[in-house]
């Protein structure tokens, strides 16, 4: 996207995932996505009305530009980033950062300490926007990804977040990379892309 065409566009609005998002969501899906391993409309229906998830939407002009979904597992104080995608139209916008700024502030509020994740360890552009995130390394998973790429596993300390204006808030741009990323050990296409899972 021309840095023209980014200024014409609305600003995104982020909002919890609803049913009438359902096609849209697996829509981006397929669109990054190998058919094998793309969340279904069942598991994102599922998702969206599970007391264990929250799904955040990106919502640009009433299209889904993106999406983030955590999960929850009770009696735990960790949560999980399953998956995070943004639509190539709507790419080097800061989306990412946003929804995921979104995601660990739901953390923060249900409780949580820390954010856990995985990306593969040949995705340049998602380690970086972890990285900068606040994300410090903590293990490897050897042959995690479709048994050829090792894993890399993530945590972000969330017990001590300071009181700030999150990206979520600001929705100013993040530097770097396009980013077009979504969770789970899945198959990509050529495009830059990536899946990941806790």
């Amino acid at each position: 996207m021309s840095a023209s065409s980014a200024q014409t566009l609305p600003q995104a609005s982020l909002r919890r995932g609803r049913l009438s998002d359902l096609e849209a969501l697996v829509a981006l899906e397929r669109d990054f996505f190998s058919s094998d391993h793309i969340i279904s409309q069942r598991s994102f229906r599922r998702f969206i009305s599970s007391p264990t998830s929250t799904l955040i939407v990106a919502d640009m002009g009433g299209k889904v530009a993106g999406s983030a979904l955590v999960l929850y597992r009770r009696g735990s104080n960790l949560a999980r980033l399953y998956s995070i995608a943004v639509a190539a139209e709507f790419q080097r916008r800061g989306l990412a950062r946003r929804l995921l700024a979104a995601v660990e502030d739901d953390a923060v509020r249900r409780g949580c300490r820390a954010m856990r994740l995985e990306v593969r360890e040949d995705d340049p552009a998602a380690i970086a926007l972890y990285e900068t995130s606040g994300y410090q390394p903590f293990g490897k998973r050897a042959l995690y990804y479709d048994g050829k790429v090792d894993a890399l596993r993530f945590e972000k300390s969330l017990a001590a977040q300071p009181q700030r204006r999150s990206a979520a808030a600001t929705g100013r741009p993040a530097a770097g990379g396009r980013i077009g990323f979504d969770g789970g050990h899945r198959a990509r296409r050529s495009r830059q892309a990536s899946r990941f899972r806790l």
